[in-house]
């Protein structure tokens, strides 16, 4: 049997910022705002929230994600009919499906030009 799990297929799970500089903006979020981190690597940090749970990411790159902003992720119970599901929707798969630490995910584009998220649990 499963166990259970707070993560809702198709909604919004998790929000990464992209960063130029993390151990910068580790220091000012936490200066700001208290938040404490889990280090994943040299190039990601998951944000904790108040409950201890993992609510969010900074994630560094050579500049800031195209069009700025957060990059908000959904969860999916089934990736693959996810990746289905935006395709047929008229949506743009922009990277992945593809691995990380905690399972797999892909970016899409929406017909408007907004990158999402969706991830999977492994």
């Amino acid at each position: 049997m499963s166990q259970p799990t707070t993560h809702r297929h198709h909604c919004i799970d998790y929000i990464e910022f992209t960063v130029t500089d993390l151990a910068e903006a580790k220091r000012f979020y936490a200066e700001a705002f208290g938040w404490q981190f889990t280090d994943y690597g040299t190039a990601y940090a998951g944000i904790r929230g108040g409950s201890g749970a993992e609510v969010g990411g900074l994630r560094q790159e050579q500049q800031a994600r195209t069009g700025g902003g957060p990059l908000v992720l959904l969860y999916s119970a089934d990736l693959e009919q996810s990746v289905e599901a935006v395709e047929k929707a008229g949506g743009t798969v922009v990277a992945g499906p593809y691995e990380f630490p905690g399972g797999r995910r892909f970016h899409f584009t929406d017909p408007s030009g907004n990158e999402l998220g969706v991830w999977a649990e492994a």
